[in-house]
């Protein structure tokens, strides 16, 4: 990937940052993106890339913005657990717009200077919420199966252009995310949260440990690379055969 200009969002920690570093591994120039400036800025200095800090909330600017990148992975997210009953309209409305209008809003800002290029590799960081449901997630799972359609029609739009787009669909990644939900859920229910892991997070997984972001950040690399060409409008499932049944 030596001279490819690559954005990550959500980069300053977790999965993003394990993209990040992986790309830049690979020759890549990696605009590290994160709503935390420090943490953007300590990603970059390590990985040799450049920081971005950005809102990705505030779409008024990325409606203006244009991208000059070879490849863009959307990663940014987070997370609210609430029955639909009690769900602030408020965090559905903070979900929906960071992990779904966000994405589009920087896909179009890329779209151009990837046709002109005739190159281009789109990447969301879906979940396998994008394509299973779980209670309480009514604001996550909605935005993540959105970003499946979207990911889906860039792929149809982009072919002709040399422009793929793909979703990678984790299970439980080992990240803060996760480990705030682990907490939360001990506390709720009164058990550990080894238990939490072992008899909630996997309960429906064969394989039961959480993912590394080390693992994503390797399926990315393949999907940003030349070799995935031919690969565009999937969804590439990475969830220890939680989907399998």
């Amino acid at each position: 990937m030596t001279g490819r200009q690559v954005l990550v969002t959500g980069a300053g920690g977790g999965i993003g940052a394990a993209v990040a570093e992986r790309l830049a591994g690979a020759g890549a120039e990696v605009t590290v993106a994160d709503l935390d400036g420090k943490a953007a800025a300590a990603v970059a200095d390590r990985i040799g890339g450049r920081p971005w800090q950005v809102d990705l909330t505030d779409t008024g600017a990325l409606a203006e913005l244009t991208l000059d990148v070879d490849v863009l992975v959307s990663n940014a997210g987070v997370q609210h657990v609430s029955p639909i009953e009690s769900f602030d309209p408020a965090h559905f409305r903070r979900i929906t717009t960071l992990m779904l209008e966000a994405p589009f809003l920087l896909t179009r800002a890329a779209l151009s200077g990837m046709y002109e290029r005739g190159f281009g590799r789109i990447v969301h960081i879906s979940s396998v919420h994008g394509l299973r449901a779980s209670k309480y997630k009514a604001a996550y799972v909605a935005a993540k199966h959105g970003v499946e359609g979207l990911s889906k029609v860039t792929a149809l739009e982009g072919g002709e252009h040399g422009v793929t787009s793909n979703c990678v669909n984790p299970g439980y990644v080992r990240t803060a995310l996760v480990s705030a939900q682990i907490a939360e859920q001990a506390r709720a229910h009164g058990i550990s949260q080894e238990q939490v892991t072992e008899e909630v997070l996997l309960a429906r997984t064969a394989i039961k440990r959480l993912i590394e972001p080390a693992e994503v950040a390797e399926l990315v690399a393949f999907l940003a690379s030349d070799a995935a060409a031919m690969v565009t409008g999937a969804a590439y499932t990475m969830d220890g055969g939680w989907t399998a049944a």
